[in-house]
């Protein structure tokens, strides 16, 4: 786990792939329980330590998230993912080849089924937007595939992996949404690359980024 920012309000982290955003039952390390552990053997703090969950990135995408150490840091951020001053940059590898530099808007409707944990594009669903642009093309196994990043606007059930599935590009190795390569189960390449938000209490404006891109 790499820590790239803490104070009294906020912690900021990097998740890596296959660790839960927080505890579901299940055997699994998550970041929450992490964290907590982290705060209360640095500091020495006795009793619950408080650590707010304020947004999530699935089990099998890694990438840079931050929590809250108080109330109302988590209310504050809450509010901000609410009013769309809270912004997520992804960095993903899809099949096929894309060519646009420029970002390319795309915008659809998704309908999340429970019992299938998956996504359908229906017209009945939610509004999910998001832009995308090309950053470079090559051949995995002797298939062509793009590197692209991605601006996500709304934060819809596996948006990324069903608006890209579908135009014809889902993401590499992503079996759920169409894809023919064989790679290790839930491996595919999707990263929260990029964190920006402004400090509940400086009202700073801050970035943190796992990669340049």
């Amino acid at each position: 786990m790499k820590i790239y920012y803490e104070d009294n309000h906020i912690i900021v982290a990097y998740k890596g792939k296959g660790i839960l955003s927080q505890a579901d039952g299940s055997n699994k390390p998550d970041m929450l329980t992490i964290l907590k552990d982290y705060i209360k053997e640095k500091y020495n703090k006795p009793g619950n330590v408080y650590l707010g969950l304020v947004h999530r990135l699935d089990t099998n995408t890694s990438g840079v998230m931050v929590f809250a150490r108080t109330s109302k840091a988590a209310s504050r951020l809450s509010e901000d993912i609410k009013n769309h001053n809270f912004h997520k940059k992804y960095i993903a590898t899809v099949e096929g080849i894309l060519d646009n530099k420029d970002y390319v808007l795309l915008k659809s409707y998704i309908l999340k089924n429970e019992q299938e944990r998956k996504s359908y594009i229906n017209k009945n669903g939610q509004e999910a937007i998001l832009e995308y642009r090309m950053i470079n093309n090559y051949k995995i196994d002797g298939k062509d595939v793009s590197d692209i990043e991605i601006n996500l606007k709304t934060g819809r059930f596996h948006q990324i992996r069903c608006q890209m599935a579908s135009i014809g590009h889902p993401l590499y190795g992503d079996k759920k949404y169409g894809s023919k390569s064989i790679i290790k189960e839930d491996d595919f390449p999707l990263e929260a690359y990029s964190l920006s938000f402004i400090h509940p209490t400086t009202k700073e404006w801050m970035e943190f980024k796992s990669k340049e891109v």
